[in-house]
């Protein structure tokens, strides 16, 4: 019997994880976990732990990892109840709240089958997010690198002016890499010592790392052993 794919993606800003993300869980009928929309959820439902997120949020403070552990670990029970397996994404982040997902996740009995390392060059993640423009009227997507519009500044559908988020300005990119690189890249290690990491190139088509992705996942579900993407 197949084992569910319960998979956990890691991989910088600029990585394209977010896309594969949601392709991966699409594909596999699998609920996609994202801690973003927990905390939202969480926080939003006036849930204990919500609010204590909350609270430390509101005063600037980084939430510890117990309680980001409990809203995730809870939303994975929910998961398992129909024996689907899960796409994670976004977490974990550090080593503790991943000790924290393992012990949780052994103990009852539906362990982690693969962690998915999409990687990349800074440079080329700096020019992805860097290069990204949204159409101030109609929302269309552009990047000055890879897909810039036929007029400079100018939205091709609407004529809409482009505008740059603040959080996509290369010196927010560098800073945002520069925490991804101290904080979670070690946990490439921590899966590879556990024979689960699979690292995948993400320096081609959205398209071709779903294809690589997708093998991986069919391989460690029929149960063969682990490596490169």
């Amino acid at each position: 019997m197949r084992d569910p794919a319960r998979v956990v993606l890691l991989g910088p800003p600029g990585a394209g994880k977010g896309t594969q993300a949601y392709r991966l869980a699409t594909r596999y009928n699998v609920p996609l976990i994202s801690t973003g929309d927990i905390f939202r959820r969480n926080v939003e439902e006036q849930s204990d732990l919500g609010m204590e997120a909350k609270s430390y949020m509101e005063a600037g403070e980084l939430v510890p990892d117990d309680v980001v552990v409990g809203m995730v670990t809870a939303t994975l029970d929910e998961a398992q109840r129909d024996h689907k397996g899960f796409i994670l994404d976004g977490f974990p982040r550090t080593i503790r709240q991943a000790e924290l997902l393992e012990e949780h996740t052994v103990e009852g009995g539906f362990p982690i089958t693969a962690a998915l390392a999409f990687t990349v060059t800074d440079e080329l993640a700096v020019k992805r997010i860097a290069g990204r423009r949204t159409c101030s009227v109609c929302q269309r997507p552009y990047n000055v690198e890879l897909s810039p519009p036929r007029e400079e500044g100018i939205c091709d559908r609407c004529g809409g002016r482009l505008i740059q988020r603040e959080d996509d300005r290369e010196e927010t990119v560098r800073h945002r890499l520069e925490v991804y690189h101290a904080q979670t890249q070690p946990l490439l290690e921590f899966y590879r010592d556990r024979g689960i990491l699979h690292e995948i190139d993400a320096d081609t088509s959205v398209d071709e790392m779903t294809d690589r992705a997708v093998a991986t996942i069919e391989r460690v579900t029929a149960g063969a052993p682990g490596g490169r993407g």
